[in-house]
């Protein structure tokens, strides 16, 4: 579950009045006030694990491309709750009106969405009527190029970047000065409620391909480095938020609600991820042993 740095203390705030001893490297870049060792623990925590998510899908596309089967391993409401998570992170992205940095990413996760969904549909195609699939693989080129040429940033998406006001809030905790527990604006309730259903398509996600493991009591052709990445970057995302202090004024209890949902789903998606995962130990484990109960043929004399 692609997740963001905690927000930063004063968006539009001047760095030697707002954070007198912070990093101004780290300011200047992600907009974070960093005096604490906590708070650029959290800053390399959400780095790293957006990293985590970036890489993930990787693994899973070359094991795909090398077997031809996606397909027949992964669930396609699998890719598809993945998908739906994803786009609401960059509408959410829109809404809150986050830095650049954070909208690319967004777009970026949607990006490589839409290419697994792609090559999911690519080897459905192609493995049901092979006799076409020469005509299939042009079809998905087109579909995949065109998608992608979309998303990518500097055509459609990019503009309402350019034509938004100077940035004033980030993101849900991105607040005014003066009331470090405000109540939630309209525009922060919409992002908190795409937040939240973000979160229920992740967690959603996981139960169709848990379930089509177990019907078919293998992971055969699923990388389990996908599901280790997801797993890393869940666990690193919930410790920099959780890390990350609040701001003067504001209560632990009030940091937490405005996160909840992506902590939530962040955890969440992580414990469904660990059993995935402990799915192809098991079923690797079930596989030699059904191969050790089966007797060898007997090899014949060459005499």
């Amino acid at each position: 579950m692609p997740g963001n740095i905690p927000s930063p203390q004063y968006l539009d705030g001047n760095f030697t009045i707002d954070c007198p001893n912070g990093s101004r490297v780290i300011w200047d870049i992600l907009q974070v006030c960093t005096e604490d060792p906590r708070d650029i623990a959290s800053v390399a925590l959400g780095l790293f694990s957006a990293i985590c998510f970036m890489l993930s899908a990787f693994p899973q596309c070359y094991r795909s491309c090398k077997a031809g089967n996606m397909d027949q391993a992964l669930s396609f409401l699998f890719l598809l709750g993945w998908l739906g998570g994803d786009s609401c992170n960059l509408i959410g992205a829109f809404l809150a009106q986050q830095l650049p940095l954070q909208t690319y990413t967004a777009v970026y996760y949607v990006i490589v969405d839409v290419v697994m969904v792609s090559m999911y549909c690519y080897y459905k195609m192609k493995n049901q009527s092979r006799q076409d699939g020469t005509a299939v693989n042009v079809v998905v080129m087109f579909v995949m190029l065109g998608a992608a040429g979309y998303l990518v940033p500097g055509n459609n998406l990019v503009s309402p970047i350019g034509e938004m006001p100077k940035f004033n809030k980030r993101s849900l905790l991105a607040i005014p000065h003066s009331s470090a527990n405000q109540i939630f604006t309209v525009k922060e309730i919409i992002g908190f409620v795409i937040g939240s259903f973000s979160s229920v398509f992740y967690l959603a996600s996981r139960l169709p391909q848990l379930c089509r493991n177990m019907k078919r009591k293998s992971t055969e052709g699923i990388s389990p480095l996908l599901f280790a990445l997801m797993i890393l970057g869940n666990l690193t995302y919930g410790l920099c938020v959780l890390l990350k202090l609040p701001r003067k004024g504001q209560t632990e209890a009030n940091y937490v609600v405005h996160h909840l949902p992506w902590l939530v789903g962040s955890l969440g998606t992580m414990a469904l991820d660990v059993m995935i995962l402990l799915q192809f130990f098991m079923y690797k484990t079930q596989k030699s042993e059904r191969e050790l109960l089966i007797p060898k043929a007997p090899q014949r004399s060459l005499h």
